[in-house]
């Protein structure tokens, strides 16, 4: 019911995820960023409380392999799991519980990890980690083109209703964080890319209004002077 991509920029420090899946608000539930130490999904039979413990355990010194096997020997229910991680070194690391769902698959290479179940095929991680990796410019064009490319080869076997992109920068809090939490008749991963174009050109205006409002950009809202 889901696929998605975890992610870290070598040229910025940045850690990304994107997400998308037939269930309602995916995003919200599944994606998990923290600035300078990593990214993570938890997702197939959702245990959300794996992604902190994931990026916990990274912030503390564990590798994304250590990470995802930790969580595997302690975690509860393991086996409806699926858990992705990409630390501060660019180490990715997959976990696929034999209780997956559907058809599940995983690709990985430095930086970029990517996994799915109830997929139309089992090329789809492999086609969203290739993508990624011919890619380049801002992490958040390349998660976006990622999922695109996931979605363009199968993504899953029924349509997908919910997308995220959630992205880390030197902040505490996500420099992005958008979502489709039901797009109805409509793509959501349309829904997130134009959402996406959309908030791309603001990032630093909004980090500048939190760290300094006195020098930040005027609003560009009516009213605003």
């Amino acid at each position: 019911m889901t696929f998605s991509v975890v992610a870290k920029c070598t040229e910025t420090g940045m850690f990304g995820v994107a997400i998308s899946s037939s269930s309602p608000a995916v995003a919200a539930r599944c994606a998990y960023v923290r600035a300078g130490v990593g990214a993570a999904s938890s997702q197939n039979v959702t245990d959300p409380r794996l992604g902190n413990q994931a990026l916990d355990l990274m912030q503390r010194g564990a590798t994304a392999r250590q990470s995802v096997d930790i969580l595997e020997a302690s975690g509860k229910f393991m086996e409806y799991r699926q858990v992705l991680a990409v630390d501060q070194q660019g180490n990715a690391a997959i976990y696929s519980g034999t209780n997956s769902l559907g058809i599940f698959a995983e690709a990985k290479a430095d930086n970029v990890a990517s996994a799915g179940n109830l997929l139309a095929n089992v090329n789809v991680p492999g086609a969203i980690v290739e993508s990624f990796l011919d890619s380049s410019g801002h992490l958040g064009d390349r998660l976006i083109s990622a999922l695109q490319a996931g979605l363009a080869t199968g993504g899953e076997a029924g349509p997908v209703q919910s997308a995220g992109l959630l992205i880390a920068d030197a902040q505490p809090w996500p420099a992005v964080d958008l979502r489709c939490d039901w797009s109805g008749d409509m793509c959501p991963v349309d829904q997130v890319t134009r959402a996406w174009e959309i908030y791309k050109p603001q990032i630093n205006d909004y980090i500048s209004r939190a760290l300094n409002p006195s020098a930040a950009p005027s609003y560009g809202v009516p009213g605003d002077e």
